[in-house]
This record gives C-alpha cells, sequence and structure tokens, in this order.
C-alpha cells in the first residue's frame, strides 16, 4: 500500500472555548489539543500530514514548527469542512494512495482505531471507508444507515433524521479513508445548497455510494473518540479522559 497522506481539519476559531485561539490550540492537560491527534498520526504510520488552517493560521504554524513532515494548506475563507479538503486539491492532483481525514479537535483519536481502517483499506481497496462507533447516547451525531444485510447506506445527520433513524446508535466519527481519486471525484458534486450555504464532507460517502463506489462504514472506533471538544464544559470531559489514558 502506498503511504497514507493524511488530511487535518484545524481552521476553525475557539468561539464557544470563550477564547480567541484557533479551536484546535486550545490545551489540553498542558498541550495544544492538536498536538494529540499528530502524534496519533506519526504512531500510525503517517508520514506525510496536511494540516488546513484558517482563522489565525499563524498561530497553528508557530505551535507546529518544530514538527517534521507538516505542509499547511490556507482555507481563507470557512466554507466547511468539504471546502477544507477542496482547498488540498495540488496536493490530492499528485496523490494516488489513500487519504485520511480527520478533525484536530478530537485528542482521542485512537492508533489502534486508525490502523483497522488502513488494513481494510488494504485489503479491500474501497472507494470511501466511514470511521464509526456505537455510542449509547448518540445524540447530534449523524447515524450510519444500513440495509437489511448490513451493507452501508448512508449517513444521515440527526437534524434530517426519521425518528426509526433517530434509535441508530452507530454514528459518524468524522473519521475517513478514501481512495485519492474518489475523493476527488465526490469533492467534484457536492453542493453547498443547505441551510448553511457550506459544502459538507460528510456527502462525499453518499456521492460515492449512489455512482456504484465501494464504501464502507467501519465499526472500529472506540466512543471516547466521539468526544470532540466544543465547549469549556467538553474541555474538562476531555481532559478527564486524557488522565484516565495516562
Amino acid at each position: 500500500m502506498i503511504d497514507p497522506l493524511a488530511i487535518v481539519l484545524a481552521a476553525g476559531k475557539g468561539t464557544r472555548m470563550k477564547t480567541d485561539l484557533p479551536k484546535v490550540a486550545v490545551e489540553l492537560c498542558g498541550r495544544p489539543m492538536i498536538e494529540y491527534v499528530l502524534d496519533c498520526l506519526e504512531e500510525s504510520g503517517v508520514r506525510r500530514i496536511v494540516v488546513v488552517v484558517g482563522y489565525r493560521a499563524d498561530v497553528i504554524r508557530e505551535l507546529l514548527s518544530k514538527r517534521n513532515g507538516i505542509e499547511f494548506v490556507l482555507q481563507q475563507k470557512q466554507l466547511g469542512t468539504g471546502h477544507a479538503v477542496q482547498v488540498c486539491h495540488p496536493q490530492l492532483s499528485n496523490f494516488n494512495g489513500p487519504v485520511l481525514i480527520v478533525t484536530g479537535d478530537s485528542p482521542l483519536i485512537q492508533t489502534s482505531s486508525l490502523k483497522a481502517l488502513f488494513a481494510l483499506y488494504q485489503s479491500d481497496r474501497p472507494s470511501c471507508i466511514v470511521g464509526s462507533a456505537h455510542k449509547e447516547d448518540p445524540a447530534g451525531l449523524g447515524r450510519i444507515v444500513r440495509d437489511t444485510g448490513g451493507v452501508f447506506t448512508g449517513i444521515v445527520e440527526e437534524k434530517d433524521a426519521t425518528d426509526r433513524q433517530r434509535q441508530i446508535t452507530e454514528v459518524n466519527m468524522s473519521t475517513y479513508v478514501f481512495e485519492s481519486s474518489a475523493l476527488q471525484f465526490a469533492l467534484q458534486q457536492i453542493s453547498n445548497e443547505n441551510q448553511q450555504g457550506e459544502y459538507y464532507i460528510t456527502d462525499c460517502p453518499g456521492i460515492l455510494q449512489q455512482s456504484g463506489h465501494d464504501v464502507r462504514a467501519l465499526d472500529v472506533l472506540q466512543p471516547c473518540e466521539a468526544l470532540s471538544v466544543n465547549t469549556v464544559e467538553q474541555l474538562v470531559i476531555v481532559e478527564e479522559e486524557i488522565r484516565k489514558m495516562r
């Protein structure tokens, strides 16, 4: 397998964190939260990492200046997660291997989970693998929808889900492995015709599925990996989890 390329989404503000720092620069147990994500990527065998920066990009560049193998791509306008990957077109256009997409505000991401995703890609070469997990309380998260045979059919956001779909406990964890050309195809198809007027990476698996590509959802992530940090309250919870793991 060609060594994977990782794209880390790190362009957002920390508005609800009550700070003027970029969200991924907020410290957890004395370290910026993006550092935990990058450590996990390196431990998983990822050597080429693209960090998408936007709000106060200089802060992230300075924080990571001593790390090797980091490329920065500027998302000048924050127009959604799909747009954040679209601006990485120069990096993707000459790359033929697996592309891992993760968020920079998921400091509890686990090496074992990423290795499992890469192992499935290497063995079966699907166009897309959606990393999923089961959560007792899936509120607020996109649900993984499967047919009666257990085959992935799509991701349904909670606001769009039926009552029955809201009972699904398998959730999207914003962690994906794409075959590069399939990802580029999907990125050309996504639309911003939604309430926020943004482009979402979550639309890409469905686009590929509908186009006849092999798309899988792999339930290998741990529930703790769904603990992203958007508020001060969540920061406290994630810090406690990090201490437990030490």
